[in-house]
């Protein structure tokens, strides 16, 4: 697992720890110390930790004027037994919302099991966002099948479409243009 890394190609437009507004603003990586694990397994340095036991995070990209943040997300979101989605929410989240942000991006394809519980902090994330979405984009089948048993489609867009999306071959504003005019034509019919 130490080898599978955040997304690096958008640093030279935005790092977290670069970013005064951050909760990761000064954050220091040592690229040879791999200080995080999921259960016995070590992760590589770059991934951030907010709480979680076994899932870890890469803000790659925030624009504060036009309201959105692109995360990158790591391992097994485990609401049952660690509660993954309130260190979420209070920890970057809310930090996220002070600043603006009001349109969340969540890439998926490295969350590896999801295990709920039930949906209140979803449901109090999408009510904070009153002109704003939260858009997971590649998620594994069988994480998407796990989000369907507690109905988080009431509150993430996912699946379809959204799985496929080719977001490394994309510039993060490009990104944002599509997954906004996606989800502007799901939620507004």
């Amino acid at each position: 697992m130490q080898n599978i890394e955040p997304y690096n190609r958008w640093e030279k437009l935005y790092q977290a720890n670069q970013d005064p507004k951050s909760i990761y603003f000064g954050e220091q990586y040592d690229a040879f110390l791999c200080r995080n694990t999921i259960y016995d397994h070590y992760i590589h340095p770059k991934w951030d930790e907010f709480g979680s036991k076994t899932l870890y995070l890469k803000i790659l990209f925030v624009n504060y004027d036009l309201g959105f943040a692109i995360i990158e997300l790591m391992g097994e979101w485990n609401d049952c037994l660690y509660n993954d989605i309130m260190h979420l929410k209070r920890t970057v989240i809310e930090n996220l919302e002070e600043n603006g942000i009001q349109k969340f991006i969540l890439i998926g394809e490295n969350v590896l099991n999801f295990h709920y519980s039930d949906d209140s902090y979803y449901e109090d994330w999408f009510n904070d966002i009153e002109d704003g979405w939260i858009v997971a984009i590649n998620l594994r089948q069988h994480v998407m099948e796990e989000f369907d048993k507690i109905n988080l489609n009431y509150y993430i867009l996912y699946g379809g479409k959204l799985n496929v999306v080719k977001w490394r071959t994309l510039s993060p504003m490009k990104l944002f243009q599509a997954i906004d005019q996606y989800a502007n034509t799901a939620l507004n019919p």
